[in-house]
């Protein structure tokens, strides 16, 4: 079943085009990739998706639903949420206070609580911590958990493992497999690896527009086709 819908979707920028009829069909459950060279358009679909560029024309829906032209606080209470590039933390507020501000009535479900505890242990141990002194890792795991600390239907994350080291992105790819197992992912990653160790569905960008859409699995095996829209061997 198709989760989310992008029906050839424009987005501008000022008097710049970014993006030129992209169309994806995101399907419900799992990990679905958005992959793509620096430029190409990946957070620009994101930002789109969530309201905060408005995509005209074409249409971007979620469950059936038409999300175009809702504000991003609307299309959030539908149960879509976004981890940002930059995070969106706030260094100034400790791990539990960002927390917080995420939930609807700024309260936990002490179950929810412990579900995200169990997938990053870090946030518990440094629960009462500015977020600031946290490692780049850690500030990471706190923006997904925020998405996450009520439950949601999709999730965009956007670059989740860009300057991690790898024992930090091997924990991450753990969690995302256990958040997938009741959350859709569309995630926008660059770091190959990572994202064919996660992804049943993929897209490939390329200057605005899908160069490419099909199995992650299709995708690996075709090593002309990766070098040809990502420069892999590069």
């Amino acid at each position: 079943m198709t989760l989310l819908s992008l029906q050839n979707m424009k987005t501008n920028i000022g008097q710049y085009a970014v993006l030129h009829d992209v169309s994806i069909e995101v399907p419900e459950g799992g990990v679905f990739v958005l992959l793509g060279r620096n430029g190409a358009g990946k957070t620009t679909t994101l930002r789109s998706i969530m309201g905060l560029w408005q995509p005209s024309p074409g249409s971007v829906t979620f469950r059936g639903r038409d999300l175009t032209g809702l504000h991003t606080v609307d299309i959030a209470r539908l149960g879509i949420a976004f981890v940002p590039e930059n995070m969106g933390i706030f260094g100034g507020l400790t791990v539990e206070e960002n927390m917080i501000l995420a939930t609807a009535k700024g309260t936990f479900d002490p179950k929810r609580l412990t579900y995200i505890y169990d997938l990053f242990p870090a946030l518990q141990k440094f629960w009462d911590k500015p977020a600031w002194s946290l490692s780049g890792g850690q500030k990471q795991m706190l923006a997904v958990a925020r998405a996450i600390i009520e439950p949601r239907e999709l999730i965009l994350i956007d670059e989740p493992t860009k300057g991690l080291a790898p024992a930090i992105i091997d924990n991450m790819a753990a969690a995302f497999r256990e958040i997938a197992q009741s959350t859709t992912i569309l995630l926008v990653e660059q770091n190959f690896e990572f994202a064919r160790s996660l992804g049943q569905n993929m897209a490939v960008i390329d200057d605005g527009r899908i160069a490419h859409a099909g199995t992650m699995q299709d995708f690996v095996a075709n090593s002309a086709l990766q070098d040809q829209l990502l420069g892999l061997s590069v």
